[in-house]
């Protein structure tokens, strides 16, 4: 591990910024950058916003057909790419971005090509800009005082779960407003507190979230490799850091798995720990009450034998908040972290908003919703239950595409975020469907895949599920079981199988996902119910193009690509 101090990181940024600006960058300009996280990435963004230029960034997991398209999109003349793998994708496309004249690498053990007169290294970048005059550096210092609030700052790429993805346009005025709105909202924060980067930076909620821990003063410590994170965790013990419900997910599963592993006088101190905790927690702390001096002695004694071991074994022993937002977690993770002390802030935000819309409180939120709205950011519900937002935060409109702007504004100007939800008694917002996804069956009801799929999430032997049903008699599924767990639970059971095929297939198997399916399922209602379920051998991935670089299904593929399975299930 290494670090920069941030007289470090200012010197990066001041170089880099008077190299850009003697390579021709001009303010308002767009420069890419597609590369897994790394310290470069802030470096260049910081380093355009000196010269009014605009990093736009692509995820690292992007296709060529991706990268193609946004450097075209987008109109960038230079591109950041991280290693071997995505200056290999460049190199591919090259010929089909006509505005593309420059590629800077990150990684200087990337190897060019034979052919290749348009690409210089990082280090070279930032020897170059060391070596500017005072003209470069003068220069530099009047476009960033000619910097206005309604500069672009950035353009967020969405997902494009269902079509091409679209910029969203977000000025500095939505960055300025969104600091300033987390800094009235996040009352726990500190300078003492320490992030831990680990969502993509392409992402608007890590790139959000990382701007304001550098704005506030806290420091940064970025995960370079997702598949990492386990171990990054533990060795950096974040007091707080942004993630994605399925990281809670796992670490759920897992947790649970050693529970049901343990016996007698352990297992029950642990039941008793998850207890006390529960009501501690839930209902007085997070009230903002005291609890009865006999709760809190026995929370002291179990918070101290089993809950901090508990934390320490995920990494967030030293934990102040862990914002968490992208899709639905079930209620039951919540609670159960909540319980062990882990303060899970479940948020509702997207890129058009500059991430967050509403989130937990400190003080008074209720488990189940999607938390308040933040001081200045207005929300009102409209027609089909959807949210509609008004807010500095929201974004200018989809870059050069003046009709899909038109389409998500109200006449009135409210944002209209594709979301249905609800306000419950207490003011918070409630998140009850993504209204693109919501489908009808043939018998005329509603259906919230989402839901249902947060719901199957919860099982240590379900990874991935995708729920089917529109203009069909009933609800099925494809579901990408958690291999690995089933493999075990396989060799227990003493289940012969020669590979992930026959697993899948197996009598005994397919009961066991049924037992789980109709447990996780209790409390819908009949008709919302899965009644049949396919079992696929392979995981949904973004390289197959059945997930978003941001891990939504692409259902609309999925449903083309698995045809014959779901009609299998409807014969």
């Amino acid at each position: 591990m290494t670090s920069m101090s941030w007289s470090s990181l200012d010197k990066h940024v001041s170089d880099l910024a008077c190299a850009l600006e003697t390579m021709g960058v001009e303010p308002q300009s767009m420069v890419n950058v597609f590369s897994a996280n790394c310290p470069e990435i802030l470096i260049t963004d910081f380093a355009c916003f000196r010269n009014r230029a605009v990093p736009v960034s692509l995820y690292a997991t992007s296709s060529p057909e991706q990268v193609r398209f946004i450097i075209n999109d987008s109109g960038a003349a230079m591109i950041m790419v991280g290693d071997q793998k995505q200056y290999d994708i460049v190199r591919s496309v090259v010929s089909g971005c006509p505005n593309l004249k420059t590629i800077v690498t990150f990684d200087e053990s990337v190897v060019f090509d034979g052919e290749d007169s348009m690409t210089i290294r990082f280090s070279d970048m930032l020897r170059l800009g060391e070596a500017a005059g005072a003209q470069c550096r003068d220069a530099v210092a009047m476009r960033s005082a000619e910097a206005r609030p309604d500069d672009i700052a950035t353009l967020i790429y969405t997902s494009g779960t269902t079509g091409e993805p679209k910029g969203a346009i977000l000025p500095h005025s939505c960055f300025d407003a969104a600091i300033e709105i987390h800094r009235r909202r996040l009352d726990t924060i500190t300078t003492d507190d320490l992030s831990l980067c680990f969502l993509p930076l392409s992402h608007i909620f890590e790139k959000a979230w990382t701007y304001f821990c550098l704005d506030f003063g806290i420091k940064v410590a970025i995960n370079y490799d997702p598949k990492e994170i386990q171990s990054a965790i533990r060795e950096i013990r974040p007091t707080c850091m942004c993630s994605v419900p399925r990281f809670w997910e796992k670490a759920y599963t897992a947790v649970q798995e050693k529970i049901s592993a343990m016996t007698g006088i352990k297992k029950a101190m642990v039941i008793r720990a998850l207890k006390i905790g529960r009501i501690r927690n839930l209902n007085y702390t997070r009230l903002g009450l005291r609890a009865p001096w006999w709760i809190e002695a026995q929370y002291r004694i179990l918070d101290r034998r089993v809950l901090s071991v508990i934390r320490k074994a995920i990494g967030v022993d030293k934990g102040n908040i862990f914002p968490t937002a992208g899709a639905p977690l079930s209620s039951n993770i919540v609670e159960f972290f909540h319980a062990c002390g882990i303060n899970i802030v479940i948020g509702y935000g997207l890129s058009e908003t500059t991430a967050t819309v509403s989130c937990f409180p400190t003080v008074g939120y209720e488990i189940g919703t999607i938390g308040t709205v933040l001081p200045g950011i207005e929300v009102r519900i409209g027609k089909d239950n959807e949210i509609l937002v008004k807010a500095p935060t929201v974004m200018r409109g989809y870059y050069r595409r003046p009709e899909d702007t038109a389409a998500v504004f109200t006449d009135d100007g409210w944002f209209r975020t594709g979301d249905a939800g609800r306000f419950d008694e207490s003011g918070a917002l409630i998140l009850t469907e993504r209204l693109k996804d919501l489908f009808k069956t043939s018998n005329g009801k509603y259906i919230a895949p989402q839901a249902l799929e947060s719901r199957l999430g919860e099982d240590k032997y379900i990874e991935q599920v995708a729920v089917i049903g529109d203009q069909r008699k009933y609800v099925t599924a494809i579901i990408i079981p958690a291999f690995e767990a089933l493999k075990e639970y396989a060799r227990r059971k003493k289940i012969a199988f020669r590979n992930i095929d026959e697993l899948i297939q197996n009598t005994e198997i397919r009961k066991l996902i049924q037992e789980r399916i109709d447990r996780l399922q209790k409390g819908f209602a009949n008709f919302e119910k899965i009644k049949k379920f396919t079992l696929l051998p392979k995981e949904f991935s973004i390289e197959s193009g059945e997930l978003t670089n941001t891990l939504k299904l692409r259902r609309p593929i999925i449903n083309n690509r698995y045809a014959h399975e779901i009609e299998a299930m409807y014969c």
